[in-house]
């Protein structure tokens, strides 16, 4: 049926008509009304409909947070482009990997960022905000398009190392953030995620769909964010546990100061500690806090509810509304809901792997308790989770393996409670050198490798426990590091 389809392009163009003079963006001094959004997105949608841009062209975001992205993800969505953000700590050989997977018709930058010789073509958004200023072609025109076709392609690191892009349906992204048929009145929301990471555009579009605002920060730091939420006086605010502890150690014990008008908030992406959710409680004691697991791949799994932390120390809690789950002989966690991808760009193989009759295989090892509790146990693969970035242990060993102190190396997640997870390197010195230190490795994957990735602790040991054909036995390596 026409006009049927969840689309999000809608999303904006609903708000504007409904509340145009609102704030739906702001990052530091600048901001955008839902009008002024909407008008700059259908400018936009004009200049990229000028370049060729259309349904099902792919147009990569290269960029550090900036309010602009924001009428870029609207434009694209209108016209029915993929939007493809990539992470802007990256280099230019690691941003090159995953434009050589997705194979971009355009790349949008923030500045004139390094290129490679087969880079594809490029803008900056300057140069393409340039092109849209003075136009006037109307709405954009999303003829054609439908619910099914893929909105947003999502970059992580596989197991192995190489990009893979997760690919969100317009349907599967509306059904993620929708508020629920009947609009309640809800309050700014500050946002601390990078613009290349899912929960930055979910936590956006679900304020977006209730008419509100989202609030961007240029980083995470803990003063920035507070500045955020006491200027426009924030209601809302979810923050990865070592986003957390960085907030509680800024404003220490004596209350919720600039994070006063606070009244929902959200954690999860690693590992939770109860004491850290009692912390949180204790310095926000007006707020009502909830812990979320999920992923890029399935959206929201499961979510525990404050009033049921005691009862459930370290759980995740039951499945969202709408998800099915299941453990298989290993005790893997199966997902199955509406608000699945569709797979990964381009890669049956990797898809067909992970979405098995329409279940998505998460890696996640998980228990559950006899009131349907779910608790996240650990990983089926390699992948280090720190921080809530997936960090690929090869691309790590790669880098750090060119070190001249460095004989052998294996890279490892040890458990932590702020990060859930570091990245741990786990050396053999080279004979007659002197044995590398911390400072010097992290030194040595500056302008390698994104931050996230340098390693935070180091393990020197006399040899690396393989397998016969060579491969590193991680678990043992793991066992034998708790163990001394």
């Amino acid at each position: 049926m026409p006009g049927s389809d969840l689309l999000i392009g809608d999303v904006f163009s609903n708000a504007a008509n409904a509340v145009p003079d609102r704030t739906a963006a702001a990052l530091g001094d600048r901001s955008l009304t839902f009008g002024a959004l909407d008008a700059r997105a259908d400018q936009l949608a004009g200049a990229l409909s000028g370049l060729g841009i259309g349904r099902r062209s792919r147009v990569a975001l290269w960029s550090a947070t900036t309010l602009d992205a924001v009428p870029l993800f609207a434009a694209l969505a209108k016209i029915g482009a993929v939007f493809i953000p990539v992470n802007g700590l990256l280099g230019a050989e690691e941003s090159g990997a995953i434009f050589d997977t997705c194979r971009p018709d355009l790349v949008v930058t923030d500045t004139d960022r390094p290129a490679r010789p087969s880079s594809p073509p490029r803008l900056t958004l300057d140069g393409l905000g340039a092109l849209a200023d003075g136009r006037h072609d109307g709405p954009a025109d999303a003829s054609g398009l439908s619910e099914r076709d893929t909105h947003v392609a999502f970059f992580t690191s596989g197991s192995t190392g190489r990009p893979k892009g997760a690919v969100l349906s317009h349907r599967a992204n509306h059904l993620r953030t929708h508020p629920g048929a009947l609009l309640e009145p809800r309050g700014a929301m500050v946002c601390p995620y990078p613009l290349f990471h899912m929960g930055a555009w979910t936590i956006a579009l679900q304020q977006w769909q209730a008419r509100d605002a989202v609030v961007l920060v240029g980083t995470a730091a803990a003063d920035e964010i507070c500045e955020a939420v006491a200027r426009h006086r924030a209601t809302r605010l979810n923050c990865i546990p070592a986003v957390w502890q960085r907030l509680i150690d800024l404003i220490g014990p004596s209350g919720p100061g600039p994070l006063a008008t606070l009244r929902m908030a959200d954690t999860g992406t690693s590992s939770t500690p109860p004491e850290l959710l009692d912390a949180i409680a204790g310095l926000l004691p007006d707020v009502h806090l909830r812990v979320f697991y999920g992923s890029t791949e399935a959206g929201s799994v499961a979510c525990l509810d404050q009033s049921d932390f005691a009862d459930h120390p370290g759980s995740c809690g039951p499945p969202s509304t709408g998800v099915r789950v299941r453990r298989d002989v290993d005790g893997e966690l199966w997902v199955r809901s509406p608000l699945l991808f569709d797979g990964y760009l381009d890669d049956p193989g990797a898809s067909a792997a992970s979405l098995v009759d329409g279940w998505y295989r998460t890696g996640d090892l998980a228990e559950e308790d006899g009131h349907g509790f779910l608790s996240i146990v650990g990983r089926t693969g390699d992948l280090v989770r720190s921080g809530g970035e997936a960090v690929a242990p090869t691309d790590v060993e790669a880098v750090l393996a060119g070190h001249p102190d460095v004989a052998d190396v294996a890279v490892v997640g040890l458990p932590d409670a702020r990060w859930g997870e570091v990245v741990c390197a786990v050396v053999v010195p080279e004979p007659g050198r002197q044995a590398p230190t911390l400072d010097a490795l992290r030194a040595h994957c500056v302008g390698r490798l994104a931050g996230f990735k340098h390693p935070r602790q180091l393990r020197l040991v006399a040899a690396l426990p393989r397998t016969a054909t060579g491969q590193v036995q991680r678990r043992l390596l793991v066992e034998r590091l708790a163990s001394d």
